[in-house]
């Protein structure tokens, strides 16, 4: 039996300081459920709280709006975390560490992994963090956008931070070509006996002609065909290929 897996470790938590419509928070939870987060914290909400609104934009992320804490202060949303940081685009005129989205999202993995929770910080919609919260923060974490225009919107943000941290930890490939249900891979044997056909083929052909050419010419269509990660339909169907192609010539030439 394979090893388990080990549990991922726990997520970041997002802390809305004074977020002013009901619809961003409700956008806000959305991307956060996208992305696998559920621990929302609400400072000092503008409308009141609960909000109908936050659900109809949330589109079914019900749970995180759920579960949503409203406190009075900054300082008591954070109080339990060991790593926070502000998220902002605008310069602020202090020693402060600034990473990207994508460089915070490495680091919180790690902190987490070590028991150590995390939390973004992220300000009102209109004028962001006041200097007083990002002084909480151990860093500013800024996402690289055009600099004649770095506006996003609450929900924005929130997707940009919550999908860095979900690609930081994900195995998936970049790119996969699923198999059809209806075959298999090609195995060795069967590539072999393909590769053998066509090149008893082109041998009869001529393309092979040149000798001290041969094995070169032999390995780079060997290579090409390899690269292609042919299904065992595949091969069958370039063997009728092959056939065809050479029953042709011989038709023509007999």
């Amino acid at each position: 039996m394979a090893a388990d897996r080990p549990p991922p470790p726990p997520a970041p938590v997002v802390i809305l300081v004074e977020p002013q419509l009901g619809e961003n928070i409700g956008f806000a939870a959305r991307a956060m459920l996208n992305c696998g987060l559920t621990d929302l914290r609400l400072v000092r909400p503008r409308q009141p709280w609960p909000n109908r609104r936050a659900w109809a934009a949330a589109s079914g992320a019900d749970r995180v709006l759920e579960g949503a804490r409203v406190t009075a202060t900054t300082a008591e949303a954070v109080a339990d975390l060991r790593r926070l940081y502000a998220a902002t685009a605008r310069p602020r005129d202090m020693a402060k560490p600034v990473v990207t989205a994508a460089g915070a999202a490495a680091e919180m993995r790690r902190f987490a992994a070590g028991g150590e929770p995390c939390g973004v910080l992220f300000g009102p919609e209109r004028t962001g963090l006041d200097n007083d919260d990002v002084t909480r923060a151990d860093a500013v974490l800024t996402v690289p956008l055009n600099p004649e225009f770095t506006s996003l919107n609450l929900g924005q943000a929130v997707l940009v931070v919550a999908y860095e941290w979900l690609g930081a930890g994900d195995l998936t490939p970049p790119r996969v070509v699923p198999m059809p249900a209806e075959t298999r891979p090609a195995n060795r044997f069967e590539l072999e006996n393909f590769f053998a056909h066509l090149e008893e083929e082109l041998d009869a052909s001529g393309f092979l002609r040149v000798v001290e050419k041969r094995p070169v010419m032999v390995r780079n269509l060997r290579n090409l065909f390899l690269r292609a990660g042919l299904s065992e339909k595949e091969v069958r169907t370039l063997h009728g290929v092959v056939k065809a192609l050479s029953g042709r010539r011989r038709g023509e030439t007999g």
